[in-house]
């Protein structure tokens, strides 16, 4: 049986190999948008990542509570049936940095995401389907924040 050290031990030696053939950051860095994580709309964010002006739609969703005690922890989801998506985008409007989270899509992947983001206070939190077509389509849902999560 391994102990815990030895299994950080051989996680250590194998994150460093792949660091040292440069496989790590290539993959890392490869969807990685600076304009549209720094940026501070939601259209501003949408634009850099190739969609259109974004329309609201009643075939995606977002998910989130009403309230959020704690503004560091906030769950959010992303869903959508349609086909033919590019990317699905989690935004939350208030934020220094609008864009949340992003996840680039193939016909193999199932558009329904969850992630917990940090939000500074009550917002509109966004969910948008960038289609292949450059469609940019999206729901929103006001969360209230009673304890902020950046800095707050």
């Amino acid at each position: 049986m391994q102990t815990r050290r030895e299994t950080l031990k051989h996680s250590a030696i194998v994150a460093g190999l792949l660091a040292g053939t440069g496989l790590f950051p290539q993959f890392a860095m490869a969807a990685y948008n600076k304009t549209a994580f720094e940026a501070k709309s939601i259209a501003d964010a949408v634009k850099a990542l190739g969609g259109q002006v974004p329309v609201e739609s009643k075939d995606v969703t977002v998910g989130g509570p009403d309230i959020a005690e704690n503004g560091a922890v906030v769950p959010l989801t992303a869903t959508t049936a349609l086909t033919g998506v590019k990317s699905m985008l989690i935004l939350v409007e208030k934020n220094p940095a609008a864009l949340v989270a992003q996840f680039d899509m193939t016909d193999a992947v199932e558009p329904n995401f969850s992630v917990r983001a940090k939000m500074g206070q009550s917002s509109d939190v966004y969910a948008v389907a960038i289609m292949n077509d450059g469609r940019a389509l999206f729901a929103k849902k006001e969360v209230k924040v009673t304890l902020g999560g950046c800095g707050g």
